[in-house]
């Protein structure tokens, strides 16, 4: 079979073909770093590194980029909060963000290019569309001409003039009066008092936030890539205007292929820090969820469909996770023993049966990266490595012998190498979270129930100065609370 990607471009799934045969280069829209990396990064960066990953295993040769965007209002308002800087802000979760990915066994980007490192490429490319024609200054800042761009909004489907025909009677605001139509966006932001900034033809300021990756794709990968990422809030408007200000500078496409993955929902929720259900992966694993249920966790939903966070279904991962760990660690460990006489040590070739489960994997993945089908090859492998596993802990005399036996050892071999292909490895310790206080003078569970309680009490009262109160105290102990709907609330110890 051929992969098969689900383009955001077309509205359909599509074979893929790369620009050059044997090579794929990629682009993904990477994280802003003003705060820690939450579930929803989990989600999209996992399902990104398994189709690197997958095409790495089918024999593509891979450069993957992915930005950091460290130039950004919030990061500004971070930094303006906690009497710091930009600088401090940025490099501080830069270092947060690469931990958090190791953990989860991501693999890191080939580049990771920073928006602070590429401003002379960013004030070119705003140059070039403004000798065209395709950007205008204003005051200080300068702003894409969204009119000037035919084919905008074939990304997102949406529409200019019904758009503007729905902001009519809107009473405009001081930046949007200075432009030539409401939907035109900001190439170039001018300093404001206070703020840091950097020299441009048209005075000191920052870029925008859609320049940036703009400049940094052709920067580091030319003008025509062949897949770009992202998460589906980013399809309108960052990679609609991605594609606007890149195509009308180079005349050339700037990505065959566009794929998005589906957002988090806590509880059918999606999350967010305003609804109070806003999980860190740090907080999470830190909790006692181990990194191999997180990401089997997101594997077992399809990249694009909407993943909701329970409990139970993380309870269930885990489980599905232990089992899987038990028939790898099998394979990790190696056999007990040397094998028995007159065998080799390696394992041989595959069965035909073995080599029908390796063709159903490859069939799955190549399905629009088909995870779930995918992972259903690897729990059937892990059966009987799984069952020899349980032999083996018992002290079973006979489950040494068993263990080395060829064909055993090659299915093991190929659920090592699949599971692999997903990034999933075996843990020597899978924690599971503690009921208990965690050391002397930590809250029980008892306390901390009656903490929740008592702060819905409080929201029950109107009271939610109180309710804040209780919460940020929690929160200080190492317990964070998901608020979920029905006016039910979880806790984690982080």
């Amino acid at each position: 079979m051929t992969l098969k990607l689900t383009n955001t471009l077309s509205r359909r799934v599509e074979e893929f073909h790369p620009l050059e045969p044997g090579k794929v280069s990629i682009y993904c829209c990477g994280v802003t770093v003003y705060d820690l990396c939450h579930l929803g990064h989990a989600r999209s960066y996992i399902a990104w590194d398994v189709l690197r990953r997958y095409l790495i295993w089918s024999g593509y040769a891979v450069t993957f980029v992915q930005n950091y965007t460290d130039i950004d209002d919030k990061i500004l308002g971070r930094a303006a909060a906690e009497g710091s800087s930009m600088e401090a802000v940025s490099e501080r979760n830069i270092e947060a963000f690469v931990a958090d990915m190791a953990r989860l066994n991501i693999l890191p980007a080939d580049r990771m290019p920073r928006a602070t490192g590429s401003l002379e490429a960013i004030r070119a490319l705003i140059g070039e569309l403004e000798a065209k024609g395709a950007a205008y200054s204003a005051d200080g800042d300068v702003y894409f001409a969204v009119m000037k761009h035919a084919g905008y909004g074939k990304l997102s489907g949406r529409d200019l003039e019904q758009q503007q025909d729905n902001a009519a009677g809107r009473v405009a605001t001081e930046e949007e009066a200075r432009k030539q139509h409401p939907f035109d966006f900001a190439l170039w932001k001018g300093a404001k008092p206070g703020e840091p900034s950097f020299p441009s033809p048209w005075g000191a300021g920052r870029p925008g936030w859609h320049i940036e990756c703009s400049a940094m794709v052709r920067e580091e990968l030319g003008d025509t890539i062949d897949i770009h990422l992202g998460g589906a809030d980013l399809v309108f408007p960052h990679h609609e205007n991605e594609i606007a200000q890149s195509e009308a500078a180079t005349g050339k496409e700037l990505a065959r292929y566009w794929l998005h993955n589906g957002m988090v929902n806590v509880g059918g929720q999606k999350m967010s820090k305003s609804l109070g259900n806003f999980t860190t992966i740090r907080a999470l694993l830190d909790s006692g969820v181990s990194p191999m249920t997180l990401r089997l966790f997101t594997l077992q939903a399809h990249y694009r469909k909407p993943l909701d966070f329970t409990a139970e279904a993380l309870e269930a991962a885990a489980s599905g996770w232990k089992g899987l760990n038990a028939a790898l660690g099998l394979v990790a460990t190696g056999t007990p023993g040397p094998p028995p006489a007159g065998q080799s040590s390696l394992a041989p070739e595959l069965t035909p049966e073995l080599t029908a489960a390796r063709q159903r994997f490859a069939a799955a993945m190549d399905d629009d990266l088909n995870s779930s089908a995918a992972l259903a090859v690897l729990f059937e492998l892990a059966k009987p490595l799984r069952a020899l596993a349980n032999r083996l802990d018992r002290g079973d005399a006979d489950a040494a012998a068993a263990a080395a036996e060829p064909e055993l050892l090659a299915q093991g071999a190929l659920l090592q190498e699949l599971a692999g292909v997903l990034g999933l490895q075996h843990e020597a310790v899978s924690p599971t979270p503690s009921s208990a206080a965690d050391g002397a003078g930590g809250l029980s569970d008892a306390e901390i129930r009656a903490q929740i309680e008592a702060r819905q009490a409080a929201k029950a009262a109107r009271d939610f100065a109180s309710a804040d109160r209780i919460r940020e105290a929690l929160n200080q102990q190492g317990i964070e609370l998901i608020d979920k709907p029905g006016g039910v609330t979880e806790w984690l110890r982080v």
